[in-house]
């Protein structure tokens, strides 16, 4: 389920303190604007850390391969990598564990960063993908298409819940556009809510009235990363490789506007221009994303959240942080998830709101990791 919330007032913004850290200071609206530059001060400290996670997320990748219904040793998991001889673990690991690993790490990449990217243009802690009418013209679309065009495979799924989300997001910065001061943080939060409320409810009475678009819709808008291989993954890579770029070239902008859009632009930063870069790139990677896996909840908002405690609130390094973070997350619950009721199986997008709930309270309980 998307987490929704109204964008925090922009408050009163003050130039950043220098320091070793040379990252943009912020208010986060809590406690009179104190800079919160990160348990990390110095960079050579936050490239060490971001080392350390790569190879986390390496060994995060093996264990999910090693692990689930049937749990296999290393050994046999390296063997079934670089020799492959056909038999049963083989088979498990190499046509089943390994596509499904590749996408959790690039579907996890993508709902991470682009929820970084969200709270950043908002300047709400609190927001995620969901808040641009993502997830919810998603779900729409993929309702519309069971209900009236007979859609019955994932791969159907992905074009129908990707081009809900473009479509809808779209509207969105239309309508939130619209009037003297244009696509302000405020505006774009408010339509993306409304019309998601909107297109719930749509989505909702179809079914309830159809109780076989019922069925068809519980397992996709669980969340899920079974019986997804390598055709899914190569067909939201493109688009997710290119929402991640535009990601990294949003960072540096996206700093000198969370000083304030006054101060962004007597620091020569394209509001407007940062503005639609960022929207584009969060459509391109949580509409790729829940197309791929279905709405995956609370990755994209608490990982930019435990990023921004370690590193600061300077987006050069909470996004590749978040990067990485972000699929050891989805990874951890997949496996999880293919463990906790043997030989069943628990959607990952369940997981991920059973992990992700108690952490994030703690989180917002804790003003220093609350604030933007």
């Amino acid at each position: 389920m998307s987490t929704t919330s109204a964008a925090l007032p922009a408050g009163r913004h003050q130039a950043p303190p220098s320091g070793r850290n040379g990252s943009a200071g912020t208010d986060d609206g809590h406690d009179g604007g104190a800079h919160r530059p990160g348990l990390v001060r110095t960079n050579a400290g936050r490239a060490l850390g971001l080392l350390l996670s790569l190879v986390a997320l390496a060994a995060t990748m093996v264990l999910s391969l090693a692990f689930g219904a049937k749990s296999i040793p290393v050994a046999d998991v390296w063997n079934a990598l670089t020799a492959y001889d056909g038999s049963e673990d083989a088979f498990i690991v190499r046509d089943l564990r390994v596509p499904r690993a590749f996408l959790a790490l690039a579907v996890g990449a993508a709902l991470g960063v682009s929820g970084a990217l969200i709270q950043a243009l908002t300047r709400n802690p609190l927001a995620d993908p969901g808040i641009l009418g993502v997830n919810a013209g998603a779900a729409f679309a993929v309702t519309m298409g069971i209900a009236f065009l007979g859609l019955t495979s994932t791969g159907q799924y992905l074009g129908m819940s990707f081009l809900g989300a473009v479509v809808v997001t779209t509207l969105v910065y239309v309508l939130g556009s619209a009037g003297r001061a244009g696509a302000t943080p405020v505006k774009l939060t408010l339509v993306g809510v409304a019309l998601s409320a909107v297109l719930a409810g749509i989505s909702a009475t179809v079914t309830l009235l159809r109780p076989d678009v019922f069925d068809a819709m519980r397992g996709w808008a669980a969340g899920s990363l079974g019986a997804r291989g390598w055709d899914v993954f190569w067909t939201v890579l493109p688009f997710i490789g290119a929402g991640l770029l535009l990601a990294l070239l949003a960072a540096r902008p996206l700093n000198a506007i969370a000083l304030g859009d006054d101060l962004a632009r007597s620091l020569g930063a394209g509001i407007g221009r940062t503005r639609v870069l960022t929207v584009v790139a969060v459509t391109l990677l949580a509409g790729a994303a829940t197309g791929a896996a279905g709405p995956i909840g609370f990755v994209g908002l608490m990982v930019p959240h435990v990023v921004r405690w370690f590193v600061g609130p300077d987006q050069r390094w909470i996004i590749p942080y978040t990067l990485v973070h972000a699929p050891i997350l989805l990874l951890v619950s997949d496996t999880v998830g293919r463990v906790v009721l043997t030989p069943q199986e628990l959607q990952v997008g369940i997981v991920t709101a059973f992990i992700g709930a108690p952490v994030l309270i703690l989180l917002v309980r804790r003003k220093k990791a609350s604030g933007l």
